[in-house]
């Protein structure tokens, strides 16, 4: 529960408030009990007001992207979710190539923004559906290229509400991994720098990232996307499906028929039910193969 104090604040702050909200309606997987407040806040003034409130109150809260490689418990999450809206969704040119997006900003959102200024260098991002801050925190990345590519710089606040700066080297990127993983650091916005480039060219290269999506992805199903990290020297769908495990389900959540290194939501899928099926993928292919899969997706709530 949240104190009537915390309460009045985000009703009277600028920002869209939602009480003993479902965050099934807010993950890509579409699961996921009530949280006791989803908040979208609209600036960072009141973005530091509610965090400041928070941690005088001893109430937690969890900053959220496009909630697109998360899994919610059945349970729930206490305290404040907060979604980055309003100014977080800005996004303009910063300079020469470079592109200065809120972290809010949705992946899609700034590959159609370079294409239409004819930058380059973005379209392995289109079809990958996470906001920019979710996407350099854990340095997503597809079809050859990854956020660290990209990124030259970001502001976040530290954890005592600072404005920081993060230049180059300094973001750690790694795979599936940058500075921001695992801290609870809030990033604000990122510039990325890109090249000029055909807009024709562009819009077709982005058009053959999506067409490889459709034609070997489920999206036609709610997932978190793939599930495990990519082992080393292997592919984690590879693995999966040679041993036997595509197709196999736990109540409604069955790793993916037509891509194995993902698990979907056949429809009433609950959080345990996932985590039931990746600890048996898991278990099935360290005994098979003697490769132990680590999990992308992120868990959280109690």
């Amino acid at each position: 529960m949240i104190s009537e104090k915390l309460k009045n604040l985000i009703i009277n702050e600028d920002c869209n408030a939602y009480f003993d909200e479902p965050m099934s309606l807010h993950t890509s997987f579409r699961i996921g009990g009530k949280t006791d407040c989803f908040c979208e806040v609209n600036t960072i003034e009141s973005l530091k007001k509610i965090i400041a409130l928070c941690k005088e109150e001893n109430t937690e809260y969890f900053i959220i992207g496009l909630g697109s490689n998360l899994l919610v418990s059945d349970a729930g999450m206490d305290g404040i979710v907060i979604k980055l809206g309003g100014d977080f969704e800005e996004i303009a040119l910063d300079g020469d190539n470079i592109i200065k997006c809120g972290a809010g900003v949705s992946l899609a959102k700034l590959c159609l923004f370079a294409k239409n200024k004819g930058l380059g260098g973005a379209e392995f991002a289109w079809g990958i559906p996470g906001s920019v801050g979710g996407a350099v925190y854990m340095n997503a990345g597809a079809y050859g290229g990854e956020m660290k590519d990209i990124v030259v710089s970001s502001h976040y606040l530290d954890e005592d509400s600072n404005i920081r700066e993060m230049i180059g080297d300094m973001h750690d990127f790694s795979y599936r991994h940058s500075f921001y993983s695992d801290k609870k650091l809030t990033i604000l916005d990122v510039c990325v720098k890109l090249s000029p480039k055909n807009k024709n060219e562009i819009f077709y290269l982005m058009q053959d990232t999506m067409d490889k999506r459709k034609k070997k992805q489920p999206l036609n199903r709610p997932s978190a996307g793939s599930v495990f990290k990519r082992p080393k020297d292997n592919y984690a769908a590879a693995l999966i499906e040679n041993c036997g495990l595509k197709g196999v389900s736990v109540g409604d959540a069955q790793v993916s028929e037509k891509h194995s290194g993902f698990i979907v939501n056949n429809g009433k899928a609950k959080a345990e039910d996932v985590k039931a099926l990746i600890s048996k993928v898991q278990s099935v292919v360290k005994e098979k193969t003697g490769v132990e899969l680590e999990c992308e997706v992120k868990f959280v709530g109690k």
